[in-house]
């Protein structure tokens, strides 16, 4: 486990946070330290203490002397629970968005041909 990929860890917990919880503005680049303060309290508790212990495993890569001498086991498990909690969580918002937009234009679709067909009646002069 090298610093390198504690900072792919990190950054892959960061932009599944921000797809999965939002808080993030269009063309924004992500941090994890960012996405904590912003969307931190959406996680449960015990999974916001591993993204605490992953944004400190973090922060210590910055310093390459220390980060040879760090053991990272804690930071692998706490990437491995959140990846493993922010997966799937998305997959349901993406099903639910899909069937509302579905039904929203099927919705549309009938609303415009209700309006075209009474504007028919009218024109006719049966109404």
């Amino acid at each position: 486990m090298t610093p390198l990929n504690v900072r792919s860890w990190a950054e892959e917990v960061a932009v599944l946070m921000a797809t999965r919880l939002g808080g993030v503005r269009r063309g924004e680049d992500v941090s994890l330290e960012t996405m904590i303060r912003r969307r931190g309290g959406a996680l449960p508790r015990n999974l916001l203490k591993k993204a605490e212990i992953l944004r400190e495993a973090e922060l210590v890569t910055n310093a390459p002397k220390i980060a040879r001498q760090t053991d990272f086991r804690a930071a692998a498990q706490a990437h491995a629970d959140l990846v493993a909690y922010l997966k799937p969580f998305g997959r349901v918002t993406r099903v639910q968005q899909r069937a509302t937009n579905f039904a929203a234009s099927v919705v549309f679709g009938l609303l415009v041909l209700g309006i075209f067909v009474i504007w028919v009646l009218v024109w006719q002069g049966f109404i």
